[in-house]
């Protein structure tokens, strides 16, 4: 996949520049993870379908294909071979969404029946008025659920199984059971009184809304000042709830996105749950990436002060042997770059993170031996459990799910992964659309370096006429005239 310019396209514009064939494509959202991945006969056609606007797509597509924010592709010779490559990048990232999409269930959606005299708010899973308004989907229905009870005690309104009685003089009780204590709200309404309250909790749903959010999070640290344990973890999982619920409708980019823990908040409790000695205002973490062994490179990606320094990526392909070996391949990239910063008289970041476990961790750590310098603050994050492991021997560092600090180190493997995932497609694809010509009757490696050396890619060798390819030392007209007519059927 071309880097460079072709990062700052728009998807619709990277769209239109796909090949038209076969392969596979891989959906990432904004944070650079792969969410799904796909083959394809023709990448261009069948990638082109997700992001059609006038299309109808089934509820878990359009679930997916809202959280994309770019993606990824690997050109292949055929559709067996863009069956078995899915199959083992399927294996290698466990994208969410392949596994949510082999469950033939629909995604759960909120439904509002707004031409009701007193709409309520119920889950479905079919889209079945259209003058019913619905959010979602929502891969989530046990957080959806949640988050229902608590608009319900937020903003006064009905959910499916209520009963509401009419009392004369268009004025409505909403609950006749013990849910009637709403919080603040009146359990008697006039129709005007509630439809407020319905466009409120609409407009919540949307993502307008950041006060409610605000509020729980206050209560969540009241209740745990106080040492009301119970309520702070309940506050904490409505919180949680809430925030996975709106988060399909900030990624659509509608409203106002609610506030995220601010950068310091997760660099000073990073600095606490692993005992530094002062923030780790600058981090680089490594990764490795390989498919079944064959293009192994390595990425470095670097933030400062919690944010991506993308200026600082670097990306290596390996030198020092030939295989598959992902230690020794850790232990050369860390040496590369940290000789390469001594040298030239440059600060070691305050904390190097490596994608992997205690044996890559040990492996980085072999490299600053070699140094003759002591390493900065170093860790690994596991990927299976996401504890942060230490290469002294310590227990590992288990943060909560929610944590800043874990979501800022996430951020910072996951781009590393993404960065060096990237740059691995870009050697395959380049070798994958090379190697149509082994398959040129009569050509044989001479001859195909010497055409490569002069055109330089395949795209180009395709443009070229016949008497443009009969220059090429060893290929004369007879020849090029067989090559041409082989590029315009392969």
């Amino acid at each position: 996949m071309p880097s460079g310019e072709e990062e700052s396209l728009s998807l619709k514009e990277k769209v239109r520049r796909l090949p038209r064939a076969p392969g596979v494509y891989l959906m990432k959202d904004r944070g650079g993870q792969v969410i799904y991945i796909g083959k394809a006969r023709d990448l261009k056609n069948r990638v082109s379908t997700y992001f059609q606007g006038s299309r109808a797509q089934a509820p878990k597509i359009a679930t997916m294909t809202g959280l994309v924010a770019d993606f990824d592709f690997h050109v292949v010779r055929n559709e067996t071979e863009a069956l078995l490559l899915e199959g083992r990048l399927i294996k290698e990232w466990r994208p969410k969404f392949n596994t949510l999409f082999t469950d033939d269930k629909q995604f759960i959606q909120v439904r509002v029946d707004l031409q009701a005299v007193l709409p309520v708010f119920r889950l479905v899973r079919a889209r079945t008025s259209e003058s019913a308004r619905y959010f979602g989907p929502y891969p989530h229905q046990g957080e959806v659920r949640r988050t229902l009870q608590e608009m319900r005690r937020r903003f006064g309104i009905l959910l499916g199984d209520a009963h509401p009685v009419a009392l004369g003089g268009g004025r409505w009780k909403l609950y006749d059971d013990a849910r009637a204590d709403i919080s603040a709200h009146e359990n008697v309404v006039s129709v005007d009184g509630y439809r407020a309250r319905v466009e409120a909790a609409c407009a919540f749903l949307e993502g307008r809304s950041r006060e409610w959010l605000e509020d729980l999070r206050r209560q969540m640290r009241e209740a745990a000042a106080r040492q009301d344990y119970e309520r702070a973890a309940g506050l904490r999982d409505a919180v949680a709830a809430v925030e996975r619920t709106t988060e399909n409708a900030r990624r659509f980019g509608r409203g106002n996105p609610l506030p995220q823990p601010g950068q310091k908040e997760a660099i000073d409790e990073l600095q606490h749950a692993l005992g530094l000695p002062g923030p780790p205002r600058t981090m680089e973490c490594f990764d490795i990436s390989h498919i079944s062994g064959t293009f192994v490179v390595a990425s470095l990606v670097r933030f400062a002060d919690g944010r991506p320094d993308k200026a600082g990526y670097r990306r290596f392909r390996i030198q020092g042997f030939i295989g598959n070996d992902d230690f020794r391949s850790m232990e050369e990239v860390v040496l590369r770059r940290y000789r390469r910063l001594l040298e030239e008289g440059r600060e070691l970041p305050r904390l190097v993170v490596i994608d992997g476990g205690l044996g890559q961790v040990r492996a980085a750590l072999k490299a600053f031996a070699t140094l003759g310098v002591a390493p900065p603050a170093l860790v690994g994050l596991a990927k299976r459990d996401e504890h942060i492991i230490f290469p002294d021997g310590r227990a590992p560092c288990v943060l909560p799910r929610h944590s800043p600090a874990l979501r800022l180190v996430q951020r910072l493997r996951d781009e590393a992964h993404r960065f060096a995932n990237t740059y691995s497609a870009q050697l395959r694809s380049k070798r994958l659309r090379e190697s149509v010509l082994d398959d040129c009757p009569g050509l044989g490696v001479k001859r195909r370096m010497a055409l490569m050396a002069r055109f330089g890619s395949l795209a180009r060798l395709r443009k070229a006429s016949v008497e443009e390819l009969s220059r090429v030392p060893g290929i004369g007209k007879g020849f090029a005239r067989k090559i041409a007519e082989f590029l315009e059927t392969s």
